[in-house]
C-alpha cells in the first residue's frame, strides 16, 4: 500500500499518555531537526509524547540516531531490515555496532525474517542470508544489552526456531505483530512483547484481531509503523505518529478495555521495555 493516495487523517481526540513504539520519521518526510520536531509536535498535541524511529538500512540507522539527538522526545532503533541482509558486510557491521551503543538507541531493529519478498523484490536478500543476518543482530542485541525488535513476515516457525537456537535477548519485541492467536500464545509463553499497529483495526484481519485478545497487559505495545498501515477508517492515507490514538481506541474496543487504561498500560510497558 502506498501512502498519500488519500488526504491525511484529521487529528484524533487526544489520548494520553502514549508512546509510538515503532515509526519511521524519515519516511514520513522528516529530514532535519525542524521537520522532525514538526511531526513530533503533531503527535504530542494528541498525547503521543515519545516515539521510537526505526531503521531499515544503514543510512536510515545513521539518520535515526541523529534525529534522536535533535529531539529529546525521539529515540532510535538501528539494524538492517531482513530484506537488506545482503548488505550486512564487515563495514556495515562495524557501523551498526558503533551506533548501537549510542545512549539514544533503545533497540536493535528492525531485524528478523521476511519470506514474502524473496523472488518478488529485486535485490532482496535470500532466506539463508536473512537467517545469517538475523543471527548476527541477535548477538548484537545481547552484547549491547538492548531489546531486539523483530520484523516477521510469513516466517513464524523459522523465526522462533532461530531465537531458540541462538538464545533470545532478555527483551524481544515483535513489531507490527501480524500472526494468529497460536503464534501470539507461543510468543507470550516465551515472554516476548507484541506490538500492534493500525492493522488491528482492519475488520478483515480476523486472525490478527483474535491474536490481540490473548496478549496479557504486561506484554503489549502500540505503534504506527508510519507512514504505512494507517488505521481504519483512514486506510490508504498517509500515517504519522499523531494517528496512534485511533489504533489504541480500536485495540481497546477489541480487548474490551477502556482506551485511557490501555494507553497507560502500553506507555508503562514502552517505558519499561525501552528504558525511557
Amino acid at each position: 500500500m502506498s501512502a498519500g493516495r488519500r488526504p491525511a487523517p484529521d487529528l484524533p481526540e487526544p489520548l494520553a499518555p502514549l508512546v509510538d513504539a515503532h515509526t519511521h520519521l524519515d519516511a514520513c518526510g522528516a529530514d532535519d531537526a525542524e521537520s522532525t520536531a514538526a511531526i513530533v509536535d503533531r503527535a504530542a498535541s494528541v498525547g503521543v509524547g515519545k516515539v521510537v524511529t526505526v531503521a531499515d538500512d544503514l543510512a536510515a540507522a545513521q539518520w535515526a540516531v541523529r534525529a534522536a539527538h535533535w529531539d529529546s522526545r525521539v529515540y532510535a532503533a538501528v539494524a538492517l531490515h531482513p530484506t537488506r541482509a545482503n548488505a550486512l558486510d564487515d563495514a556495515a557491521k562495524a557501523e551498526l555496532e558503533r551506533l548501537a551503543v549510542d545512549p539514544r538507541v533503545v533497540a536493535i531493529g528492525e531485524t528478523g525474517l521476511d519470506y514474502y519478498w524473496p523472488g518478488k523484490l529485486d535485490g532482496c536478500a535470500d532466506i539463508e542470508t536473512q537467517v545469517e543476518g538475523f543471527r548476527w543482530h541477535i548477538d548484537l542485541a545481547k552484547r549491547v544489552r538492548k531489546p531486539l525488535m523483530i520484523h516477521n513476515r510469513e516466517a513464524d516457525h523459522d523465526l522462533l526456531t532461530v531465537l531458540l537456537d541462538e538464545g533470545a535477548p532478555s527483551t524481544v519485541i515483535f513489531h507490527c505483530f501480524s500472526s494468529d492467536a497460536n503464534m501470539a500464545l507461543s510468543c507470550v509463553a516465551e515472554g516476548y512483547v507484541l506490538s500492534f499497529s493500525g492493522t488491528v483495526s482492519f475488520k478483515n484481519a480476523h486472525e490478527l484481531r483474535e491474536a490481540a485478545k490473548v496478549v496479557p497487559d504486561e506484554q503489549i505495545l502500540v505503534e504506527t509503523d508510519a507512514p504505512y498501515l494507517t488505521p481504519h477508517p483512514f486506510r490508504g492515507a498517509p500515517n504519522e505518529s499523531y494517528c496512534l490514538p485511533y489504533t489504541v481506541r480500536a485495540l481497546a474496543e477489541l480487548r474490551e478495555q477502556d482506551p485511557r487504561e490501555l494507553a497507560e498500560i502500553t506507555t508503562a510497558n514502552a517505558r519499561r521495555v525501552y528504558g525511557i
